[in-house]
């Protein structure tokens, strides 16, 4: 008997996507999009091609993922983002070894494309994802931001690569930089660090940089290397930003208030203007 898979899509806002990664699904039986509040057309494009879709907001990626596992009716679970594609030669692997193979889990390399260019060097070119899964030996996704997957048995490594199309410019960046940094921020606020100071800041942000740009020698990309590498290099300065924003007392909140209340005692005292 042949069994049934399941590919499973995030989405939050993705009506620009959408369409173009559903179109390389169409070798699965089923799609399944978990859509966050997307106030846009997402919901609309993926149920006029055929999917189905499963409105649930959570802040947790990996809670969004593991709902879908309620819904989704295959076999096998393909979890997939919506500016993520597959390649006909990848799904022909999928399909043979979910069809042959006594694993429980695949692995490919994604292959990421940012501001338009197939990034080989600082740190992406080692992108290897556990996407695959036969659902009776899946238990669940761990992690808030860079969710990680729990199951049972063996897993089996693929020659073919999925296509990333990420950072396609910079408020594309910018706008998903907005959601995950704040996440981590909350995350290493809980775990407890030491108050940030200016000198934090730049040390994160440098060595971010360095890292990338020369440990992992994304300066071998060319200027766009360089580019994705500041970039990283920022995002990492506001994850530390937002932490100083947690880290005071009183809050953000309470001194905005403050001086709210200060200001409409000044009117109330005012007689006359």
């Amino acid at each position: 008997m042949k069994l049934k898979i399941t590919a499973i899509i995030l989405t939050h806002n993705e009506s620009s996507m959408i369409e173009g990664c559903l179109n390389t699904l169409g070798w699965c039986n089923e799609i399944l999009v978990i859509d966050h509040n997307s106030t846009d057309e997402t919901v609309q494009k993926a149920e006029s091609l055929g999917a189905k879709v499963v409105e649930f907001a959570h802040s947790s990626f990996a809670r969004r993922r593991d709902e879908a596992i309620k819904h989704a009716t295959g076999d096998w679970l393909f979890y997939i983002d919506a500016d993520e594609r597959v390649t006909p030669t990848l799904a022909k692997e999928i399909l043979v070894h979910t069809e042959t193979a006594q694993v429980s889990a695949l692995k490919f390399k994604r292959e990421n494309f940012l501001y338009g260019f197939l990034f080989k060097h600082g740190g992406w070119e080692k992108d290897w994802v556990t996407r695959v899964f036969k659902k009776t030996d899946f238990k669940e996704w761990q992690g808030d931001i860079h969710e990680s997957p729990l199951f049972k048995g063996e897993v089996t490594t693929l020659h073919s690569s999925l296509i990333h199309l990420t950072h396609r410019s910079t408020e594309d960046n910018l706008r998903k930089s907005a959601n995950w940094t704040k996440l981590e921020a909350e995350l290493i606020c809980k775990a407890g660090v030491k108050p940030v100071t200016f000198l934090t800041l730049l040390r994160k942000g440098i060595m971010e940089f360095l890292r990338r740009a020369v440990i992992k020698r994304g300066y071998r990309d060319g200027l766009v290397g360089l580019i994705e590498a500041l970039v990283q290099g920022m995002n990492r300065i506001m994850v530390y930003i937002q932490v100083w924003e947690l880290q005071q007392k009183p809050d953000l909140p309470e001194r905005y208030q403050q001086q709210e209340k200060e200001i409409q005692a000044l009117w109330r005292s005012e007689k006359e203007l």
